[in-house]
């Protein structure tokens, strides 16, 4: 049977590493379609909510659901497709890193258990509050200062006052810029049918 090389980076790509092979029988095939077959099936979770996201993303949004967006921050945070559109906005002005910290904050506050809470406490701390931080967000040092306190026995409102920080300082400052960009404009031109442009 040939042996065959499939890349869970890109599926996409099967590749024949050597088809001389001489024990390509029709059970071993099988058996390669049955592995194959299992591999795809385990990874169809994964495949479905990357595919409902693009497709909410990009061909499922209503010209309500836009409209609901330019009405409040809260609403296109709201949804999934509109925090895509939004965080492409922020990208482009360099700023990517206040979306992630709100989202991260957000998923921090749905988590269960305390050893949990406590591992992603101090992910958060790492990648967004510490000094010196990849993506280190905006905050004041009383707010930093309370992440920093409560990390040994967090709780899941440790990130709230900096979160708030975080949110207001996009809603007063990148999401009006993100309701005139082309980003959203150009979006929203081709979800609703015609032009939103003043």
């Amino acid at each position: 049977m040939p042996r065959i090389f499939f890349s869970p980076s890109n599926p996409n790509i099967l590749k024949d590493v050597d088809s001389g092979s001489e024990d390509d029988t029709p059970q071993k095939r099988k058996h390669f379609g049955m592995d194959l077959k299992n591999y795809l099936k385990s990874m169809l979770p994964h495949l479905e909510s990357s595919i409902r996201l693009a497709s909410s993303g990009k061909n499922k949004v209503s010209a309500n659901e836009i409209i609901q967006w330019s009405m409040s921050l809260e609403k296109l945070l709201a949804n999934q497709a509109g925090q895509a559109v939004f965080r492409d906005f922020l990208k482009s002005e360099y700023s990517e890193e206040n979306i992630e910290f709100w989202l991260a904050c957000e998923d921090f506050k749905r988590t269960k258990t305390f050893d949990e809470l406590r591992s992603k406490a101090e992910i958060i701390h790492q990648e967004f509050i510490q000094p010196n931080a990849s993506k280190q967000v905006n905050i004041d040092f009383s707010a930093r200062n309370v992440v920093t306190k409560e990390l040994l026995d967090p709780t899941p409102t440790v990130f709230d006052e900096a979160q708030k920080m975080i949110y207001i300082l996009m809603e007063r400052d990148s999401y009006p810029r993100f309701l005139k960009s082309d980003i959203f404009l150009n979006f929203a031109e081709r979800h609703q049918g015609n032009s939103v442009r003043g």
